[in-house]
């Protein structure tokens, strides 16, 4: 067996960033950023108004000082005259400012009587005046490497982008394996169980920004995994469910060599999720997990997800871990590194009593999964350990 860092290197040697595509803004949300991106114009385009009020020149600003109105500006309709000498311009939120003011008075600081306006005792001294580029300049670039965000959208509208290079979306051909599996809906043999796995899978591959084939169950023989094996052509990672053992039943992995994969590894030193491997084939990457569902669950968090953001360019990293205390004490660890289901209250972790890898009511309610690194001492109340968030 080797280690859980080990094992994640090894798959990421197995990725390369996939290639670029050009989208619209309309369709980029949660994509990534294959290149940056450059402002076409200034943000705001023009010095604007932050305020309804009126423009004026700022050196003539004092208490009970009159100007006459001499036109009005609004958002899309500039006043196209200059301000001069005790003269001002009724001005809207947004609108340009005219030539010749360098300030707008609040409204309400203003008492206005036909086309004359005085200005009030208690004038502040803002200018209320959003210079040209105060928010960006033409040129500017913006390079998040990572899923675009609403706002991240919006900022790219303003810079008058109206397409983006982003990663293509990685697929992933999803093969769950077992005689004794059916989908759900169906209904089941006395010896038989519904196919779970795949749809949290999915679920978790398609958050992390990839596109999701679900092949059909593989039976427990050569020549049905193989055909499925051949509706996986063109996916960018393949995920087989179940069939990694040692067990008369377990043919993935001499499936897949048979079909060409360079294995990487066989076996990780983690509960759960021991039986994992991985490899390469037909130009995928290709990881095999537990048939357990919350090993397969488990995996997909520690494996499946970098995996994804590795394809789309995000670096390859493990999973980001945080820290808190426990809620309740956690005897001593054995040799492989174990990711325990915990509830996360008001803070700190408290762990299910029971671990076992089949029950997926408890991981449905988790919302952590400890990490207890392997020979870990036992732990009390109040200490501090790492865990990933659900």
């Amino acid at each position: 067996m080797i280690s859980v860092e080990e094992a994640l290197t090894r798959v990421f040697a197995l990725l390369t960033p996939l290639d670029s595509e050009e989208v619209s803004l309309a369709e980029a949300a949660g994509r990534v950023l294959s290149a940056p991106v450059a402002a076409r114009r200034n943000q705001p385009p023009f010095a604007c108004s932050a305020m309804d009020g009126y423009a004026l020149k700022s050196t003539e600003v004092e208490a009970d000082a009159l100007f006459k109105v001499i036109g009005t500006a609004a958002a899309g309709h500039r006043f196209a005259g200059r301000v001069g000498a005790g003269q001002a311009v009724r001005i809207f939120t947004g609108a340009p400012v005219p030539e010749g003011a360098d300030r707008v008075v609040p409204q309400e600081d203003v008492t206005r009587k036909g086309d004359l306006i005085s200005i009030g005792h208690k004038v502040g001294s803002g200018s209320h005046v959003r210079p040209e580029g105060a928010d960006f300049a033409e040129g500017a670039t913006f390079d998040a490497r990572r899923p675009l965000r609403p706002a991240d959208l919006a900022l790219l509208a303003a810079m008058n982008v109206a397409r983006v290079p982003v990663r293509r979306r990685p697929v992933v051909a999803i093969i769950a394996t077992g005689d004794e599996l059916v989908m759900p809906g169906e209904d089941p043999g006395p010896d038989q169980i519904i196919a779970s796995n795949g749809f949290g899978l999915k679920a978790m591959a398609e958050e992390a920004g990839a596109a999701v084939r679900m092949l059909p169950i593989a039976r427990d023989n050569a020549d049905a995994l193989k055909t499925v094996f051949g509706l996986a052509e063109g996916a960018d990672l393949i995920l087989t469910i179940g069939g990694a053992s040692v067990g008369d039943h377990d043919i993935v992995g001499t499936v897949a060599a048979d079909l060409g994969m360079e294995q990487a590894f066989y076996k990780v030193a983690m509960r759960p999720g021991k039986p994992l491997m991985a490899g390469r084939m037909h130009g995928a990457a290709m990881i095999g997990l537990p048939g357990n569902p919350v090993s397969a669950m488990v995996c997909g968090t520690v494996f499946v997800v970098p995996a994804i953001r590795a394809l789309l360019g995000l670096g390859a990293a493990p999973a980001p871990r945080r820290s808190a205390p426990l809620a309740a004490p956690l005897a001593a660890n054995g040799p492989r590194e174990h990711y325990m289901r915990a509830r996360l209250t008001d803070g700190a972790l408290a762990p299910f009593a029971s671990q076992d890898s089949a029950l997926l009511t408890i991981l449905s309610e988790a919302r952590a999964l400890i990490i207890r690194p392997p020979g870990d001492r036992a732990r009390e109340i109040g200490e501090t350990v790492d865990y990933l968030p659900l």
